[in-house]
């Protein structure tokens, strides 16, 4: 019995008691000019389709005439490659080539196994603009 109880009503005189809240009175505020809408920023998306940047020998030939090695996801497109170079570094894209690099089959003694093939991109960009691969 102790248990129904619990969930019946209480007696008025307990709730008499208790002290009474005292009525706010609500002043009116004058109305303001609607809320600015906050910009969000937008979130990068390199991390999805840059995996990194490729230092090659021959990569470091192509950065000298403003191309630049990088390799990306195997389902990134064009398109994708070069929004996440510059919204990452910061520079004008002028051009994307991509490049499916398969993968080899390799021995070590009687162990036969696979290289991973990857996709990589060359990105050239404007003249005069530079991207710090290797920070120093």
């Amino acid at each position: 019995m102790a248990l129904i109880d619990i969930f019946k009503r209480k007696p008025k005189e307990k709730a008499e008691k208790l002290p009474k809240k005292k009525k706010e009175v609500k002043e009116e505020k004058p109305k303001e000019e609607a809320p600015k809408k906050v910009e969000k920023k937008k979130e990068s998306l390199a991390w999805r389709f840059l995996k990194s940047p490729q230092i090659t020998e021959k990569a470091t030939e192509l950065s000298k005439g403003n191309r630049y090695t990088f390799k990306v996801s195997s389902e990134s497109s064009k398109a994708e490659v070069r929004k996440a170079v510059e919204q990452l570094y910061g520079v004008d894209v002028l051009g994307v080539n991509v490049i499916r690099v398969p993968r080899k089959q390799r021995r070590l003694g009687r162990i036969t196994g696979w290289r991973k093939g990857y996709k990589k991109a060359i990105v050239r960009i404007k003249e005069g603009q530079k991207i710090e691969v290797m920070p120093r």
